[in-house]
């Protein structure tokens, strides 16, 4: 609410708007101000978290996929259980590898609005080619066993996750 100043220094009994404070001083006592990493720092935080090519994830992804197949071929002892979880796991790798080669095109990576709008392109590509894939499976894969087929494919996509954990240790053993 407005304070209505004495009618002797406003006459009219006009309110006024309150003073517009500055963002900066509106912070609190407990909120931190973005500070920019010095090229030192920055340089220290990349030593310590670097980063992970997506190929060594595409890597580790089809690794385990044809581990997964090996395992219902072997499991099951019937060889379609087999081609059908490695094709599960192809329908991950195959389009992941598409998404990865668009993202690190030199079109990709010329301005911040490129990279945004690559991103989305490639990842509508990507989705795009594993549905494509899983719709042709039945015509490619002959006596296509869908269970093992997603096994494959959720076995494949979710190794993302022991790639980025195993990474670190990866890297000590080849250094050593």
């Amino acid at each position: 609410m407005h304070k209505i100043e004495d009618s002797a220094a406003n006459p009219a009994g006009v309110a006024k708007a309150p003073r517009q404070s500055h963002p900066v001083e509106d912070v609190g006592a407990g909120e931190e101000v973005f500070k920019p990493l010095s090229r030192e720092e920055a340089q220290k935080l990349r030593e310590a978290k670097p980063s992970i090519s997506p190929w060594v994830v595409l890597l580790g992804q089809l690794v385990v996929g044809v581990l997964v197949a090996c395992a219902a071929w072997g499991l099951t002892g019937q060889q379609s259980k087999g081609w059908s979880a490695l094709y599960g796991a192809l329908a991950v790798v195959i389009p992941g590898a598409l998404f990865a080669r668009g993202l690190m095109s030199k079109v990709s990576s010329m301005n911040p609005g490129a990279a945004v709008a690559g991103f989305f392109m490639w990842e509508m590509v990507k989705i795009g080619l594993a549905v494509a894939m899983l719709f042709a499976a039945p015509r490619i894969v002959l006596d296509l066993s869908w269970p093992a087929m997603l096994v494959g494919l959720v076995v494949t996509m979710k190794v993302v996750w022991l790639v980025l954990l195993l990474q670190p240790k990866l890297k000590k053993l080849s250094v050593i």
